[in-house]
């Protein structure tokens, strides 16, 4: 088979990638493949150089022997990619990659302590669970740690990289959620690290006297009843988008505070009667064994606005709402959720600000206010915490903790509260 013109065969170079710039005003080395055009770039195991430094690399005298080191490795990279490139009788990027990185890539003891591979791996898994919200977050703490450190060992993770890490995220407007989720990832990454061994315990760097990862404050979300009743009297138009809105905030509230993925993934055979059973789709993924299943009591406001907005075809498989459809890929039950949610927290939001209510109404409002009112009522902590769905009762008394402010002002107004 003859070979590609001269003009138009691919060509490979060693270059200094000057598209981003590192913290330390460094650059990363990257091999640069270019054909008919089209340019791209492939990280190589070499020392990161300013732009001085590359300048330095193509002068005849050259005496810092890091620099002579680094030089000769990049010979040997452009070399090799020569000579697959000539080898190749037809030319694909995918083909390159594969006959090029084969030998070029780590072991698999060191691939094994790639943090960044972890979390890829972490990502597919997540993806392929259909868990798209979930892998989305692990991707984000994904580029958040590349952009702080372009290469990562579990070894190198200790008290004081995350420390670092932290800060590095707070001096860049992170809220302590944002830290708190981030950090809980990578912990979650070295977790699995120490369970195969990879880490010694000695080495762990989470946990008292090492880092510890920052606790995200409550900030109180509940409304009162009275804040509830005036949403609930305020008139929108039938069959609107701010109609559907309401009433699907209050399904969420009359419904155990059911989230709006749970609300889109209804079934009707889900549905018996007055009560409503489900998994939550945050646990149904879990190993946990026997889950139990979350039960709702429809009210008849709750069921009127069922029906309201209902399919009106009812199969036992078929959905509850018209949402999502029947062959919905994850990514797009993604999408469609993540719509409806902005819908609601967007109209909900507008009445609030008309009704004069000073806080933000959204569809976490209203699960809050769901176990808020009842726990005003005098509900046992338990019912509360089987109500939402949770497995631990701490993780119940933790959702509580912010809506104690109002009970202890009351109590502190009752000090001088004197009889005439």
């Amino acid at each position: 088979m003859a070979k590609a013109p001269k003009e138009s065969r691919p060509t490979a170079a060693v270059v200094l990638d000057t598209r981003r710039q590192k913290l330390d005003g460094t650059y990363p080395l990257r091999l640069r493949v270019t054909y008919q055009r089209e340019r791209k770039y492939y990280s190589i195991k070499l020392t990161d150089l300013t732009q001085t430094e590359w300048d330095k690399l193509s002068g005849e005298r050259l005496r810092d022997d890091k620099l002579r080191e680094i030089r000769d490795k990049i010979k040997t990279y452009e070399s090799d990619a020569d000579s697959v490139l000539k080898d190749m009788d037809r030319f694909t990027f995918a083909r390159f990659e594969k006959l090029y990185f084969d030998d070029h890539t780590t072991d698999a003891s060191q691939k094994a302590q790639d943090v960044y591979h972890a979390f890829e791996e972490q990502i597919k898994r997540l993806s392929q669970q259909g868990s798209a919200s979930t892998a989305s977050i692990y991707q984000t703490t994904l580029n958040s740690l590349k952009a702080f450190k372009p290469r990562l060992r579990f070894e190198e993770i200790t008290p004081t990289f995350l420390e670092k890490y932290d800060d590095y995220l707070t001096s860049r407007g992170k809220s302590v959620t944002t830290v708190s989720i981030y950090l809980r990832n990578i912990r979650t990454m070295v977790n699995a690290a120490k369970a195969k061994g990879l880490i010694a315990a000695n080495e762990y760097p989470f946990g008292k006297n090492r880092y510890e990862v920052p606790a995200a404050r409550n900030v109180k979300k509940a409304l009162t009843l009275a804040e509830i009743e005036k949403i609930y009297h305020y008139q929108t138009e039938t069959g609107s988008i701010a109609d559907r809105a309401k009433d699907f905030w209050f399904f969420s509230y009359l419904c155990n505070g059911i989230n709006v993925k749970d609300i889109c993934r209804l079934r009707w055979k889900d549905i018996d009667g007055d009560r409503v059973s489900f998994i939550r789709a945050k646990t149904a993924r879990t190993k946990r064994r026997n889950q139990k299943a979350v039960v709702v009591i429809l009210t008849d406001v709750a069921r009127a606005i069922l029906d309201k907005w209902a399919n009106k075809q009812q199969t036992p498989d078929g959905y509850v709402f018209p949402i999502l459809p029947a062959d919905v890929t994850p990514q797009r039950e993604r999408e469609l959720v993540q719509y409806l949610t902005r819908s609601i927290n967007k109209y909900v939001g507008r009445i609030a600000i008309e009704l004069g209510i000073d806080k933000p109404v959204t569809t976490y409002t209203a699960r809050h206010s769901f176990s808020t009112v009842l726990k005003r009522s005098g509900a046992p902590i338990e019912f509360i915490s089987e109500s939402l769905g949770h497995h631990d009762l701490r993780t119940t008394e933790n959702y509580l903790d912010s809506f104690e402010d109002d009970v202890k002002r009351q109590y502190a107004n009752n000090l001088l509260n004197f009889k005439s």
